[in-house]
């Protein structure tokens, strides 16, 4: 029966193929712990050939001009768009056990950012000026050169194109690197970028076992022809990779975890911001990295607050996804870490106002509490999970140096009723994005999510992150070199 389940291949060149050696591994679902598919694995052979392909058609793809590369992103972003929702949802849900809502994110985002990026041309434009010398002065944004992307599992479709879309607008060739846990979801962008024309090996795609990753990455970072790396996962993860890249002094684009705050200022709309909070924090069962993992609310609003986002979480289940609105978690693991974090928290004094510390497989049930401290685990760790709690201050400034006291720094939500105060409120808050009146789940297309350093990384999915200034200075006529002119007096 295992040779009848969907096959996931490697794409090399511009060709769907086989691993060298033929190996494979299993694809299975979290929830139901069955094996829903294979995928081809990579091996060392297969990395160099895959970076060696992108190296060869780097000097093509980099002279192409701009509006052409802006029409296969829009031709892709077409592809995608017209038929293949139902192609994200079943794939999405089969490999991680997403609800539907999660792959109907995946194709809306997916081409939302292609067409984005497709308008970015105008970032690419040379600059011009007069020299110091009294010359001419061209500056150019080129390629970097080849690009490793490695994508995390959580939002497939749409961070592996978000991985490789600006890359490759920028003239850059890429190497998409799959997660284990999503191989076939990665894949569609394989398939969309063949079916769009891109031409053979600019884009690239591998993906590998769990037990082969960490040596065939370091592989591939150590190879001489990737330039850049670019990771969108955990902490732990990216550190491995920075000192990996490190050894070669190779820079990295890193979009990691958060530790995101929601602050409830006494002025907020209770109602509107317990709905925004109950779905940031249990979208995907709180797998994703702009969860809203801390409520900070002020005194006069917290009871009605809590009590309102108590109430409707009571209301969400999570389980099997096609008669459940919350997944299971990916792993096993991970819901033992989830469940760990609780009971630490609880042990340590923190009241559960929702939940029974409890799992079923992968599967957590919301999970809400209060009278947590800045010394437990569960206010410093993400969770990734269907988690939230919530801390009562009563200041302003208080609730910024809560929401502050955290090594994360990728999102934040402010609720208050007067807007020039939370401008100024938000100017004080360590986060990439902070949204007004609004989920922390958000991020424009333009700028996505990003990192202020620590645990959420750094640099961004932009122009300016995937391109290198390269200068040219034309000399005016008649320079004088002063050494040169003194040994022509003698």
């Amino acid at each position: 029966m295992t040779n009848l389940l969907p096959f996931t291949q490697l794409y090399i060149n511009g060709e769907f193929k086989a691993s060298a050696q033929n190996s494979v591994f299993d694809i299975r679902n979290p929830h139901t712990g069955q094996v829903t598919g294979q995928s081809a694995s990579a091996t060392s052979q297969d990395c160099r050939d895959a970076i060696d392909a992108a190296h060869r058609a780097l000097p093509s793809w980099e002279s192409t001009d701009i509006s052409s590369r802006q029409a296969i992103l829009l031709k892709a972003a077409d592809i995608l768009q017209s038929s293949w929702l139902q192609k994200c949802i079943e794939i999405n849900t089969a490999e991680t056990g997403a609800t539907p809502d999660l792959g109907t994110l995946n194709w809306f985002a997916g081409s939302n950012i292609l067409r984005t990026v497709a308008g970015m041309s105008a970032q690419l434009k040379e600059e011009s000026f007069s020299s110091a010398t009294g010359g001419q002065v061209v500056v150019k944004k080129r390629a970097v050169g080849v690009v490793l992307s490695i994508v995390p599992w959580n939002a497939p479709v749409a961070l592996a194109v978000r991985a490789v879309a600006v890359a490759i607008f920028c003239g850059n060739t890429v190497v998409l690197k799959a997660s284990e846990y999503s191989p076939r979801s990665h894949a569609l962008v394989s398939e969309l970028f063949h079916e769009a024309g891109l031409p053979k090996g600019v884009f690239n795609f591998v993906a590998m076992s769990k037990e082969t990753t960490p040596s065939l990455v370091s592989e591939m970072i150590g190879n001489p022809k990737i330039r850049l790396v670019n990771f969108t996962g955990g902490a732990t993860v990216a550190k491995a990779l920075a000192a990996e890249a490190a050894k070669y002094l190779k820079p990295c684009i890193f979009e990691l975890g958060g530790k995101n705050p929601s602050i409830v200022l006494n002025d907020a709309d209770v109602e509107a911001a317990a709905k925004s909070i109950t779905y940031g924090a249990m979208f995907n069962a709180g797998q994703v990295c702009v969860s809203t993992e801390r409520v900070i609310v002020q005194r006069d609003v917290s009871k009605a607050l809590i009590t309102a986002v108590v109430e409707l979480c009571k209301k969400l289940t999570a389980g099997d996804p096609t008669q459940n609105p919350l997944p299971a978690l990916f792993s096993q693991a991970s819901a033992e870490n989830v469940i760990r974090l609780i009971q630490d928290a609880v042990n340590s004094g923190a009241e559960l106002l929702l939940g029974d510390l409890s799992k079923d497989g992968s599967t957590v049930q919301p999970h809400l509490l209060t009278s947590v401290t800045s010394e437990m685990p569960i206010w410093k760790r993400e969770t990734f999970g269907p988690v939230t709690v919530f801390v009562v201050c009563d200041t302003v400034d208080e609730a910024i140096e809560l929401a502050n006291d955290t090594e994360y720094s990728l999102a934040a939500a402010l609720w208050t009723q007067d807007i020039a105060k939370g401008k100024e409120v938000a100017d004080r808050i360590y986060s990439g994005f902070t949204n007004i009146n609004g989920s922390t789940i958000h991020g424009e297309p333009s700028i996505g999510p990003f990192g202020l350093g620590g645990s959420s990384g750094y640099g961004r999915f932009d122009v300016d992150h995937f391109t290198q200034k390269r200068v040219c200075v034309i000399h005016a006529p008649g320079m004088k070199y002063p050494m040169i002119e003194s040994l022509s007096a003698k």
